[in-house]
């Protein structure tokens, strides 16, 4: 009785307080629509998150929002000799809204960096659920086709051509990825996500009106490239914003929202299904990717740049702000957050020092980290998960399902993958990073075998018989098991480690490099799946399960555990000098924490520590 009243009242206070609300429509729609947009967004997100979450009836200030001017955000800076300060004539700023700090401060910056992946997987699933539905085929492919065919996979669609309508996205994401390591050390983090959503947003209205299957295809070779940009820049840009000790965490929300929006597609697919005959049941997927690319777009206006990219470019007070906004209320004072600014500062000192890293020297110099950077992506993809999302609704039409069934059964299959992430939240700092890649490897391999065994078994029977159906609903368990495995393990380990492992003067090359690899990957399993699979059926998913067992041995053989450190103390797992033999509390005394904010701070110099004072250390 007293849970269900005060449950009403808090009900009641949100209803009436959204009523106060409206003062802002009218204030806010007389400035520039981007900016006002996601200030009031933020507001009332905020708001009704303290009232839902702390369930208490605070009193709230309705004084006018006025942002202070507060540069936080690097949009030029050019600088061409390794180790040299960037004047302040090669740098511009724009004012950034200094909406809160704290904890909501880094939900939503994590939250920008989430929704590009969620616009990461959308991308990546729209498409499969559209090549099961018969306007879009005939619209881009000519053929005129029914649910039967559909089902019995007689669509006289040339296995070739499709594949290409699929793989030209992944191809154009590995160029993107690869440039994006020049926009991300330049213009910043937050403004290669700026870049990535409009290509994105770009994309997307080419592809709801595009004529002809040629456009589409450009249409979708564009949205590559903003999907490049966005899977390679975003997990940097978690990584630098997360706490060290739950750097894991925010990686597996990251991954979670990729995976939401693989769901969403899905699920979109599905509902736009019932539309049918009607053109918008393609036309709508499109027009919900853009409305997720222009809401990612407007929210980069209002949140900052990593203290990290920062303090690396000679902002050091700052970046100083930043941090303590994330993770101290914007206390400079906080002792963790000296620790911290004093542990990248030392670090870049030392960076600096050594001048960019080039190319070569990923190779060279950072082997290692190059080689898990690579090898995790290669094996997150030939491990089998987008052999199986692209053309999951096709496959299990071919098994025996209707097709409006298959989308149903896609949809669930994504919120079982969704589901497998969870886990991963709360136990991958705790148990490590090898425990989960190692045991998913094994487990993955087990369903690929039961996966394969049951396709043999339903090709080899009569169509339309109930033995069919059983074997059909045999492999919609057995995907489901392996896609919860794979969300749990190598969904999320890949991106967290490609971002952890290499040091901050060579992390967006590092990045770039691991990312490029994962697309590189991703377009030769979209290409060869249809005719592969076409051709040996069943034993597609032997084969993948060849690569679950290599990737698990080799992880154990290779990859060190990287979990328990900051960003800075990694470098001692690989031997790094900035790590190892430095003493810490002389590094700390010789870095003095800025009390006031300039415009500017030259942090090239001595080399130093990435070690200091790790008890009250928070990034």
């Amino acid at each position: 009785m007293a849970r269900g009243f005060r449950s009403c009242a808090v009900s009641v206070s949100i209803f009436l307080r959204c009523l106060v609300y409206l003062p802002f429509v009218f204030e806010l729609a007389a400035t520039r629509f981007a900016r006002s947009a996601m200030t009031f967004i933020w507001l009332v997100v905020t708001r009704i998150f303290d009232e839902v979450n702390c369930f208490t009836f605070t009193e709230w200030s309705l004084e006018p929002f006025v942002p202070p001017i507060n540069p936080s955000h690097l949009i030029v800076a050019y600088n061409d000799e390794p180790g040299r300060p960037i004047p302040q004539a090669e740098v511009v700023y724009t004012p950034l809204p200094k909406m809160d700090v704290g904890r909501r401060l880094l939900i939503a910056s994590s939250a920008l960096a989430s929704l590009g992946d969620a616009m990461f997987g959308y991308g990546q699933g729209v498409i499969a659920a559209l090549q099961v539905q018969p306007p879009f085929i005939k619209r881009f492919f000519g053929k005129t086709v029914t649910m039967d065919q559909i089902q019995a996979g007689d669509t006289g669609v040339d296995p070739y051509v499709q594949a290409i309508t699929v793989a030209c996205l992944n191809i154009t994401a590995l160029i993107a990825a690869f440039g994006a390591a020049y926009i991300c050390d330049i213009l910043g983090r937050r403004m290669s996500v700026r870049i990535g959503a409009l290509i994105y947003l770009v994309a997307a209205f080419i592809q709801i009106f595009a004529p002809t299957l040629a456009v589409l295809i450009v249409g979708r070779s564009i949205q590559g490239l903003g999907v490049g940009i966005l899977s390679m820049t975003v997990p940097i840009l978690q990584c630098e914003i997360a706490p060290g000790h739950a750097r894991g965490l925010f990686i597996s929300i990251e991954y979670i929202c990729l995976n939401t929006g693989y769901a969403l597609s899905t699920w979109v697919g599905y509902g736009f299904f019932f539309t049918l005959p009607s053109e918008i049941s393609w036309e709508g997927p499109y027009i919900i990717q853009a409305v997720l690319a222009l809401i990612l777009f407007l929210w980069t206006f209002v949140l900052p740049e990593t203290p990290r990219f920062l303090i690396k470019n000679g902002f050091t007070n700052e970046g100083l702000r930043v941090l303590a906004d994330l993770h101290s209320n914007g206390d400079i004072e906080d002792p963790g957050v000296q620790a911290t600014f004093a542990e990248i500062v030392a670090t870049v000192k030392y960076e600096t020092s050594m001048g960019e890293a080039s190319w070569g020297q990923l190779f060279k110099q950072y082997t290692r980290r190059t080689v898990m950077g690579i090898t995790c992506q290669v094996f997150a993809q030939f491990n089998g998960i987008n052999a199986i999302l692209y053309f999951l609704p096709e496959n299990l039409s071919r098994g025996g399902f209707t097709t409006q069934r298959a989308l149903l059964y896609s949809g669930v299959s994504a919120l079982v993958y969704c589901a497998g992430t969870i886990p991963t939240m709360f136990w991958i700092d705790k148990w490590g990073r090898r425990v989960f890649l190692i045991t998913g490897s094994f487990a993955m391999a087990a369903f690929l075998g039961v996966l394969g065994g049951l396709q043999f078994y339903v090709d080899s029977l009569q169509p339309g018989s109930a033995l069919v159906m059983r074997g059909a609903d045999g492999i919609f368990v057995a995907v489901c098991l392996y896609l919860f495995f794979y969300g749990a393990t190598w969904g999320p380990g890949p991106w967290l480690l490609g971002a952890e492992i290499f040091p901050l003067r060579a992390r967006a090359k590092g990045m770039a490099l691991s990312t490029t690899s994962n697309w590189l990957c991703n377009f030769i399993i979209a290409f060869i799946t249809p005719p592969l699979f076409s051709a040996i059926k069943g034993g597609y998913y032997f084969l993948l399960l060849g690569f679950c067992v290599v990737s698990g041995v080799f992880v154990w053989a290779v990859y060190p555990e990287t979990a328990h450190k900051t960003l800075e103390e990694l470098g001692s797992v690989f031997g790094d000098q900035t790590s190892v033999d430095v003493d810490e509390k002389t590094i700390a005394s010789q870095l003095e924490v800025p009390k006031e904010a300039d415009t500017r701070s030259e942090i090239s110099g001595t080399s130093g520590s990435s070690s200091v004072v790790k008890e009250a250390s928070i990034v």
